[in-house]
């Protein structure tokens, strides 16, 4: 049990780290390398479909509005998001993509895609309910400390 315990840390160590590597490593050989990880994962964050308030979003990121207001002011100078007043209600303030966001929104979801496909590639449906039960329990316990 032991073993199995160091082995599946390690696994986890080197899977965390190896996909915010890859993502870097990608992110600084495209057209998008004038952007920071934690703008990148901004954009993946404000999506292309919900069109959120400043405040959600930095909900989801575990951010500050202070922090999360001063990454949106760099996004909107990049070129990657603009602001705009709810219709509903003119106090609120969402966050939408731009064409460039866009671009960038749906590259990021294919590369995830393409990772998603590779973890599972072979399994059948009884590893797969593992999967789904040990991420479940992983998601709990980041829940808990969050």
């Amino acid at each position: 049990m032991a073993d199995d315990y160091l082995k599946i840390n390690r696994a986890l160590i080197k899977v965390y780290n190896g996909i915010l590597w890859v993502e870097e490593k990608e992110l600084r050989k495209s057209t998008f390398s004038d952007l920071t990880i934690k703008e990148f994962h901004a954009i993946d964050a404000i999506t292309m479909y919900d069109h959120q308030t400043l405040s959600q979003v930095a909900q989801k990121l575990h951010l500050t509005p202070g922090t999360m207001t001063t990454m949106t002011d760099r996004l909107t100078r990049k070129g990657y998001v603009y602001r705009k007043r709810d219709e509903g209600d003119r106090r609120v303030i969402r966050l939408y993509l731009t064409n460039k966001g866009r671009v960038l929104y749906r590259a990021h979801r294919a590369f995830h895609n393409m990772m998603v496909k590779s973890f599972l590639k072979g399994m059948n449906k009884e590893e797969l309910g593992v999967i789904h039960k040990a991420l479940h329990n992983l998601e709990d316990f980041l829940d808990e400390h969050i």
